[in-house]
């Protein structure tokens, strides 16, 4: 009984021996195929994955493909390593428009087994596929920029390059490089930019299908210096002036500085100006104050901005500084007021000789200058006491030549007092009172409302009529404009008893009236 049961139990050892044995028995792998993807008319991608390696190392794996089916490993193949697990196969070398059957297959020493098998169709020759390189390298005038040729579309590259522009989609139309022939990467070099402008770019290729495009790219070459204009410079004293500028476009970089920068010579600089202003940043209209001049001087003007790149400057423009005094022809001399924009000369004229040298008929009798159709002047009374206080007393005979006022100055018109009354001293009334000299050295009391504010210092030298007679010193003051109005002509008169400038228009030419000259 005991040998029976020794046999039994020995059985069972050799049994469960059997059984363990059977089940670490090599076999052959497992595993499946991966579809196919990338499809072009030379090459594809595919792969598999290895499930099981038969309890045996895998010696190598890959994929297979023919154009019948069941293709095996003894036909074209890929080596993608060894092992379990996914892989990823680069199928090259094949036809255009074929028809292709493919498997994965995985070997080891028991030896190969496949996956299932897949069918895939190569596409036909096409146009090359490639991407655009960044640009790097920016300036004002060039780029570096470049592709990458990642399928050739089955055939030869012949040429390769980037093109670009300044609207969307570039193309062989537009501006180009040739980098040369073949696949994969490659560099260009752009040039013939123009500062602070945005461009499109594209890397090209082309083979014996056409021509293939990369994405696009965009990028904006350097800043440039930037644009300004210079305004219109003036005298506002002897000493000050104002001007300013126009900044148009910063260059693509922020106006850290402008102004304007003045000299005696033409086209001054930041650097080589007598002196200059700073009016602020950025882009826009701006003005600027001139100051420490030179009475009755000649400068040059230009507006400057400046960014990250240099300073550019507007165009050279000119400006004369107001004068102290200015001298007729009889070398008689006036002082200068400024009022607003106007110049004016501070007394009435008192020249005996026109500015071109010819001499002014000095009419004393009342017959005379009664019967006189030409030009003509006299002293009030016929007193030459009288030059130097109130000026001479002008037919607009005289005046209607043009030549009464020193060379650069004329009469002033109606429409210049218009602006001197209505405009800067704010009406007539109380402009005439603004104009008068002050107190009663010349006028007679109550001298209405005079101030003088701005030193124009009028004063009533009266007029003489056409029959030749002397009227209202001391309480008129009587000018001419060089304006007819036929058969008169327009004048003003201040009066010792307003405050109001009158304008009028009812004397006749044979009238003796008082002058001030405007700079023309």
């Amino acid at each position: 009984m005991k040998k029976v049961r020794e046999l039994i139990i020995f059985l069972l050892i050799c049994f469960q021996l059997l059984f363990i044995t059977a089940c670490i028995r090599e076999k052959l792998p497992s595993l499946s195929t991966t579809a196919v993807s990338s499809i072009g008319p030379t090459s594809a991608i595919s792969g598999g994955n290895v499930i099981s390696d038969g309890n045996t190392d895998i010696i190598v794996r890959g994929v297979c493909w023919d154009t019948k089916k069941w293709p095996s490993n003894q036909g074209d193949r890929t080596t993608d390593g060894y092992g379990i697990g996914q892989f990823t196969s680069s199928i090259t070398g094949l036809k255009p428009n074929t028809l292709y059957y493919i498997r994965a297959y995985a070997t080891n020493k028991v030896g190969t087994a496949y996956g299932n098998q897949l069918t895939f169709t190569s596409t036909e020759f096409s146009i090359p596929i490639l991407t655009t390189n960044t640009a790097t390298g920016i300036t004002q005038t060039s780029a570096v920029t470049g592709g990458n040729i990642t399928d050739n579309g089955g055939v030869s590259i012949t040429v390769r390059g980037v093109c670009w522009s300044t609207h969307a989609a570039p193309s062989l139309s537009d501006n180009t490089t040739n980098d040369g022939a073949g696949d994969g990467q490659f560099i260009s070099s752009i040039t013939g930019l123009t500062g602070n402008t945005r461009y499109y770019v594209r890397a090209y290729a082309t083979n014996s299908e056409g021509t293939g495009y990369g994405q696009e790219v965009q990028f904006t070459s350097s800043p440039l210096l930037p644009v300004v204009t210079t305004s219109t410079p003036s005298a506002t004293s002897t000493t000050t002036g104002t001007g300013g500028g126009n900044v148009t476009s910063d260059g693509g970089s922020t106006v850290t500085a402008r102004g304007v920068c003045w000299s005696l010579a033409a086209n001054p600089t930041i650097t080589t100006a007598i002196s200059l202003t700073t009016d602020g940043t950025g882009t826009g209209p701006f003005s600027s104050n001139l100051t420490g001049l030179t009475a009755n001087t000649t400068y040059h003007v230009r507006a400057y901005a400046t960014n990250s790149v240099g300073t550019s400057y507007g165009n050279d423009l000119t400006f004369t500084t107001d004068p102290l005094t200015v001298a007729d022809h009889d070398g008689n001399t006036y002082n200068v007021v400024r009022l607003g924009t106007q110049l004016w000369l501070k007394q009435n004229l008192k020249t005996t000789t026109f500015n071109d040298g010819s001499a002014i008929a000095l009419v004393s009798g009342s017959t005379a200058w009664s019967n006189l159709t030409s030009q003509g002047y006299c002293w009030y009374n016929n007193d030459v006491v009288n030059k130097n206080i109130y000026g001479a007393l002008y037919n607009w005979y005289a005046v209607n030549t043009g030549k009464l006022c020193p060379a650069g100055w004329h009469v002033a018109t109606d429409a210049d007092w218009l602006v001197l009354v209505e405009q800067f001293l704010g009406g007539a009334s109380p402009g005439g009172g603004k104009l008068k000299e002050t107190l009663f050295a010349h006028w007679t009391s109550p001298n209405t409302g005079a101030t003088d504010e701005y030193h124009f210092t009028a004063l009533p030298g009266g007029w003489r009529t056409d029959a030749g007679t002397f009227q209202f010193i001391g309480n008129y003051g009587y000018w001419w404009t060089s304006t007819s109005f036929s058969p008169n002509a327009w004048s003003r008169h201040i009066q010792y008893d307003s405050d109001r400038v009158f304008r009028s228009n009812d004397k006749n030419e044979k009238y003796g009236m008082s002058v001030r000259c405007i700079r023309d």
